[in-house]
């Protein structure tokens, strides 16, 4: 398989519709397309035909659409065909285009996933950030994260890196420009001022670098984990998250013994609510195998959220066994992954619904999941702990891959910033570090990418995008 054989695929989702999609690209399309279809078309118009079989039995009716490259969404020529979106249609209009050969177009075959996609990034139609961007948009969870991934699709993020990568590029012309000609004295560092430079692109990078991390959490949401003693409450919270009856609960401990998972969203942001089995020893095989789930996710967790029983706070066995799964939990969590306590049954006790986080487990934030008081506090909460800050328009959705290579950047801009303290500078390192981190800004839209990078993305899309 070439990126130069004509592809086929069906467009549009499995299943029944009122409409179905057959898309073909390829380069010289239309000899072929008009040989078929039995008329001309127009470019950019719809045309009403039958799409007769190779007995010349029409399969459907429906509209032909053509359009020649360059002006098409994968830069080849593109045929759409648009029938009624039954599963059968679709089928019989596929293997009427692979099998409907000519001199002009002797081989098509089925796409690949993500491949006409693909063809639109090497034919220069979009950029590889601009790709991954529309298999965000179709995964898109909330609207939040669809309006972002669309920002990221009309260039907002790409043109980001392309302004950095451009101060970038000044700056190694200045340091590779000292290095070609060393017989002229002048002073690089302060005539450039080159470290002056250096530092505003770090700023830029700080900022991108921000807006990267708001962006990955719209697109990947937040696994927030509760977890705690048998009968605090967990279930009750999930279910008052969520707002539906997803969880058992009763008064019997251990009633929960395997994860229950919902995803909510709060201010836009996925949020992905694990309750799990309560935290306690146990001679139960099958709660045994429930609690050791507890801690495989507590390990797997953005953010674990401690629950405890306001009206047990004074039992001394209930605050040590409270204890000792704290220091467990701090054992089994990254330093970045953050704790949050919060208090249930305030409805029972005499309590004010206060806020605040932190390992000591007499602080934390007041709710009651069976009245909801405390739990707007509580949402609000989760999103400052693990970062968010509300940006309004303009945001842009990225992904992990994205903020490991700023990552990158930042390293080698830190380590070029060192060579400006040391008592000599080394400009071949220094312009080497530099081209690292041009070659890192490059990777997150396309322009320098090592080919089993693409095959991991464009994989990753449905068939016919």
């Amino acid at each position: 398989m070439t990126h130069s054989d004509p592809i086929v695929a069906i467009a549009t989702a499995q299943g029944r519709g009122a409409v179905g999609i057959v898309r073909v690209s390829g380069k010289n399309l239309r000899p072929w397309a008009e040989q078929w279809l039995g008329r001309p078309l127009r470019p950019r118009e719809a045309t009403y035909l039958p799409f007769h079989d190779a007995h010349g039995v029409p399969i459907d009716h429906g509209l032909a659409l053509f359009f020649p490259a360059p002006h098409s969404f994968t830069g080849e020529d593109v045929l759409e065909l648009q029938a009624h979106g039954g599963a059968v249609v679709l089928q019989l209009l596929l293997a009427r285009c692979l099998e409907a050969a000519s001199p002009q177009l002797p081989f098509m075959r089925l796409a690949r996933p993500g491949e006409f996609s693909e063809r639109a990034f090497l034919n220069g139609k979009i950029d590889l950030a601009q790709a991954e961007a529309i298999a965000d948009l179709i995964d898109a969870s909330t609207e939040a994260a669809a309006r972002s991934a669309a920002q990221s699709l009309s260039g907002v993020f790409s043109r980001e890196v392309n302004t950095l990568k451009d101060a970038l590029i000044h700056l190694r012309m200045l340091v590779e420009a000292h290095l070609d000609f060393p017989e002229e004295e002048i002073d690089f560092v302060e005539e450039s001022d080159a470290l002056a430079q250096l530092t505003r692109i770090q700023n830029q990078l700080t900022a991108l670098m921000q807006r990267a991390t708001q962006g990955a959490l719209l697109r990947d949401g937040i696994s927030l984990v509760i977890a705690g003693q048998p009968n605090v409450g967990k279930s009750s919270l999930l279910n008052a998250l969520a707002g539906a009856e997803l969880a058992i609960v009763t008064p019997i401990p251990g009633t929960t013994r395997d994860k229950v998972q919902q995803t909510i969203q709060i201010e836009g942001i996925p949020v992905h609510v694990i309750d799990t089995a309560g935290l306690r020893q146990s001679d139960d095989e099958v709660e045994q195998i429930g609690i050791a789930r507890t801690w495989d996710a507590i390990g797997r967790a953005d953010a674990v959220l401690f629950l405890h029983d306001l009206t047990r706070r004074g039992q001394a066995d209930y605050q040590a066994d409270d204890a000792s799964i704290a220091r467990e939990i701090a054992e089994k969590i990254a330093a970045s992954v953050p704790l949050m306590n919060v208090w249930n049954k305030a409805d029972s006790c005499d309590v004010s619904l206060g806020t605040g986080t932190g390992t000591d487990t007499h602080k934390g934030i007041a709710i009651s999941a069976k009245t909801g008081a405390g739990l707007e506090t509580l949402r609000r909460s989760v999103l400052e702990t693990v970062g968010w800050q509300a940006s309004g328009e303009g945001l842009f959705i990225a992904r992990e891959r994205h903020l490991q290579l700023l990552r990158t950047v930042n390293q080698h801009l830190d380590a070029a910033a060192a060579h400006f303290t040391a008592p000599f500078v080394v400009l071949e390192l220094l312009a080497e570090e530099l081209r690292l981190a041009q070659n890192a800004l490059s990777e997150i839209t396309g322009a320098f990418t090592p080919d089993d990078l693409l095959g991991v993305i464009f994989t990753q899309f449905c068939i016919g995008k």
